[in-house]
C-alpha cells in the first residue's frame, strides 16, 4: 500500500517553489510515496495594510496549518523557518530543515538609482529598520506582501529602496532583473532574522514522518536554527521586537551573533562554543544582553 502525505503551503510564487524542493528530495528517497500539496491562504496573506505586529505576528502565517495538522486535514507543512512562532503547539515539531540558503538581506534599489540619505526604505520588520536606520541614516515606511508585490511597488516608485531576502530572490531567479541593482547587506554587520534561508518541515510527532524526513533532514542548520531560535524563546521576542540572531558552524565551533533593539538602544553581542553546547550558548547571551 503506497503511503500518502498531504502537503500543506502557502500559494505564493515563493512558497510553492520551496515545496517543490522538498516534495522533490523526498521522492527521490521515497518514489513511491503519493503526494497531494493543500494550498491555503492564511490571516498574513489577507491583511496586507497592517504590519505584523499589529494582528497576531508570525503565527499570522502559521495557525491555520497547525489547525489543519492537528485536525488531520494534512499532514505536514512547508515554511520558511524565519516566519515559525517560537512555541509551537503541542503535538507537533520541525520535523527537518532544509541545507541553507545565502542568510543575508538585500538592499534592493533600481537600476542607477542608489539610495540616499533620508530615502525610504521599505520593510515592515522591526529587525530590518532598527539596522538600515542605525546603518544608512534613511526613513523607513511599512511594506508587506509577496517578493512579487514588493519589486512591482519599488519598480512604480513607491520607495526608494526594499529589503528583501537573498534566500528568496535567488530561489525565484530574481537576482539578475535586469531593472534592479542588488547590494548584498553581510551576514555579520546586517544580522539575519532567526532561520533565514532555512526551509522548515512542521508536522505531527508522529513515528512515520519522522522517518520519512530524517534522511533530508541537514542536521548543521537545525543546529544553527535550534540556537537562533532558543535566543527568541530566551527574550521573548517574536515579530514585535527588533532582534536579529544568526550562527554559523566552522571547525566545530558555532558563533552566535545578536542584534536587539532596546530602550532606544541598539544591543550587539557575539560568542561562540561547541555546537552541542548551542543551547547555553544562547543563554549566556541572552543573559549578557539582559545586563546591559
Amino acid at each position: 500500500m503506497k503511503q500518502i502525505i498531504k502537503i500543506g503551503t502557502r500559494k505564493s510564487r515563493l512558497a510553492l517553489v520551496q515545496t517543490e524542493i522538498v516534495v522533490k528530495a523526498v521522492k527521490e528517497k521515497n518514489p513511491d510515496l503519493e503526494i497531494e500539496l493543500v494550498p491555503m491562504t492564511t490571516l498574513g496573506d489577507k491583511v496586507l495594510d497592517k504590519p505584523l505586529d499589529s494582528f497576531g505576528g508570525k503565527g499570522a502565517f502559521i495557525s491555520e496549518f497547525e489547525d489543519a495538522m492537528l485536525a488531520g486535514r494534512i499532514d505536514i507543512a512547508v515554511h520558511s523557518a524565519k516566519d515559525m512562532p517560537v512555541s509551537l503547539p503541542k503535538g507537533l515539531w520541525i520535523l527537518a530543515v532544509s541545507l541553507r540558503e545565502d542568510p543575508r538581506d538585500l538592499l534592493v534599489t533600481r537600476k542607477d538609482c542608489p539610495l540616499k540619505e533620508n530615502g525610504i526604505v521599505g520593510t515592515s520588520s522591526l529587525r530590518r529598520r532598527l539596522q538600515i536606520e542605525e546603518l544608512y541614516h534613511v526613513q523607513t515606511k511599512n511594506l508587506r506582501g509577496n517578493v512579487d508585490t514588493r519589486l512591482t511597488k519599488l519598480k512604480n516608485k513607491e520607495h526608494n529602496a526594499i529589503i528583501l531576502a537573498a534566500a528568496g530572490l535567488k530561489r525565484l531567479n530574481l537576482l539578475n532583473d535586469g531593472e534592479l541593482s542588488i547590494h548584498y547587506l553581510e551576514e555579520n554587520t546586517f544580522i539575519p532574522a532567526a532561520g533565514q534561508g532555512i526551509i522548515a518541515v512542521e508536522g505531527r510527532r508522529e513515528d512515520s514522518l519522522i522517518k520519512l524526513f530524517e534522511a533530508w533532514n541537514h542536521l548543521e542548520s537545525m543546529y544553527c536554527l535550534e540556537a537562533e531560535r532558543e535566543v527568541l524563546k530566551l527574550l521573548n521576542a517574536d515579530c514585535r521586537e527588533p532582534v536579529g540572531v544568526y550562527s554559523s558552524i566552522e571547525k566545530e565551533q558555532i558563533t552566535l551573533r545578536i542584534v536587539y533593539g532596546y530602550d532606544n538602544r541598539v544591543i550587539k553581542v557575539c560568542g561562540s562554543a561547541a555546537p552541542e553546547d548551542r543551547y547555553q550558548l544562547a543563554q549566556n547571551l541572552t543573559a549578557k544582553i539582559k545586563r546591559s
